[in-house]
């Protein structure tokens, strides 16, 4: 939401709390102390690993799981909810094969999670346009990943924009699945880039069949503007998913 503001990141989180915004998403550790200091929560840690290089793959599970211990102390340190998780890529993984690996390393850390009340949340990303052969890619194979390590600290990151490209049908999907949901990203569709009338998806019903289904959560604007200066872009954001 920031991208072209030329602000550093003291002076977003100035911004941010002038607007009475109150969180920030995948922002690391180094700037926790600044946040904290205008009152924003870091709402969604960076992971452990790059994007396509993530829990899927037994053979780096050693050091994800190394790693993501630390971070889920980090996070609950901070008082931040959510840590973020990412599949990786399939590099010619089936499905099952790619799940089953999920699920174990997911297991390793769920105990942790819970002691700590952070949740891990695993995001749903598209294959089509951004990243190419990312594995969970599909709604229902993030679900099933879920329910197969069965915690309440192992949920989805539902990014709207992503999940719009590969399968539309976006408020049926929140509702059908909303259990399996901790945390939500925007973007205007087609480009990326922010909430307005030329993009497709209407944020303002998506975002009140979210607080209708009782949703406590943050929802973070992730996009690049391309017509508006960034604060114009971001109260028009704000005020798409006002209801």
């Amino acid at each position: 939401m920031f991208r072209g503001s030329n602000l550093d990141f003291e002076a977003q989180c100035r911004a941010l709390a002038e607007m009475g915004l109150l969180a920030y998403d995948l922002q690391g550790p180094d700037k926790f102390p600044i946040m904290k200091k205008y009152g924003i929560v870091p709402s969604m840690v960076p992971g452990s690993s790059p994007l396509a290089n993530g829990v899927n793959d037994k053979s780096l599970h050693a050091e994800i799981i190394k790693r993501t211990h630390e971070l889920i102390d980090i996070s609950a340190a901070a008082g931040a909810p959510n840590l973020i998780i990412l599949s990786g890529n399939r590099r010619g993984k089936s499905d099952a094969e790619g799940m089953d690996n999920t699920v174990a390393c997911l297991n390793e850390l769920k105990k942790h999670a819970e002691d700590k009340g952070v949740t891990m949340c695993m995001e749903l990303l598209n294959s089509k346009v951004n990243h190419p052969d990312y594995q969970c890619d599909r709604t229902a194979w993030g679900v099933e990943v879920c329910k197969r390590v069965a915690s309440p600290r192992v949920k989805l990151l539902y990014d709207i924009y992503h999940m719009q490209i590969m399968e539309g049908d976006i408020i049926r999907t929140i509702r059908d699945n909303f259990q399996w949901f901790a945390h939500f990203h925007t973007a205007g569709n087609p480009g990326r880039n922010e909430i307005s009338i030329e993009q497709e998806l209407n944020y303002k019903g998506i975002a009140k069949a979210i607080a209708d289904l009782g949703y406590k959560g943050y929802i973070c604007h992730e996009y690049s503007p391309k017509v508006k200066p960034w604060k114009e872009a971001l109260v028009e954001a704000v005020e798409s998913c006002n209801v």
